[in-house]
């Protein structure tokens, strides 16, 4: 599905998944049996793009193959929303696009994200690294400051998700949160007037740490976007097309390889 709004960019939605991804390794249920194509989550990601650029929303597990998918051959930067390993673990694969653009990727990331950077891959980060080691140059961000890629203006959004803080990011009139579970006021401010919203919704039940579907809509209402998507989708959301039936006018599940045009 394409939406056009006129505005120059282009989202790719790479994957929609939670942590495990969808098919869960196995799992029998309906939904990690299903034959819709649409039932296929990998973990959750999502391309920005613009004139002759790229800019990827986090590097899970799946990013190779995602990145093979959605046919990528050069990519100008990685917006890191937060550190756990489904949104960070796939840095190795970034290596191709060293070797693409003879230079380090520039990730956009948290202190506090670097850190752990630092920490989990402290190979890539040793002062004599092996040869063939991803090459990073970080790009400090923080919640109250917006950033300036390729001319395009990126404005954070800091949402929270169970103990940790999560960085949303809002480009003109689209925004897209993962992980969420509550979001201040102040930060709400900076969805007002959407076009287009992707908000993480888990499934229908309660979660300390990710919003549900109930939650999600009563957001979606207040913000008012004037289309949502809904990602980071858990098996237990039930099947694509069954759970779209159910969803109000205006909001639809996203599903891995899904473009939106502004």
């Amino acid at each position: 599905m394409t939406i056009n709004s006129g505005n120059n960019l282009t989202i790719t939605i790479l994957g929609t998944g939670t942590s495990h991804g969808v098919p869960i390794v196995g799992c029998k249920c309906d939904v990690c049996t299903s034959d819709d194509i649409k039932d296929k989550r990998t973990r959750t990601s999502a391309l920005l793009s613009w004139d002759e650029t790229n800019i990827a929303i986090d590097i899970g597990p799946d990013f190779r193959q995602q990145m093979l998918r959605a046919q990528v051959d050069h990519l100008e930067g990685i917006l890191i929303t937060h550190e756990h390993n489904d949104h960070v673990i796939g840095l190795d694969e970034i290596r191709p696009f060293n070797f693409i653009s003879k230079a380090p990727m520039n990730i956009y990331a948290t202190l506090a994200v670097q850190s752990e950077f630092r920490q989990r891959f402290s190979y890539v980060f040793d002062n004599d690294p092996y040869p063939g080691a991803p090459r990073v140059n970080f790009k400090s961000i923080q919640k109250d400051q917006n950033i300036f890629i390729r001319g395009r203006e990126i404005i954070p959004v800091e949402v929270t998700h169970g103990n940790i803080a999560v960085l949303g990011f809002r480009i003109g009139k689209f925004a897209y949160i993962t992980d969420a579970k509550f979001i201040a006021h102040e930060e709400l401010r900076k969805l007002e007037g959407l076009d287009v919203l992707i908000i993480n919704t888990l499934h229908h039940h309660e979660h300390f740490a990710h919003l549900n579907v109930n939650e999600a809509l009563e957001l979606i209402t207040l913000l008012r976007p004037q289309k949502a998507y809904l990602t980071h989708i858990s098996h237990k959301m039930g099947k694509h097309s069954d759970v779209s039936k159910t969803l109000p006018d205006g909001v639809e599940l996203a599903y891995d390889g899904l473009q939106i045009n502004l």
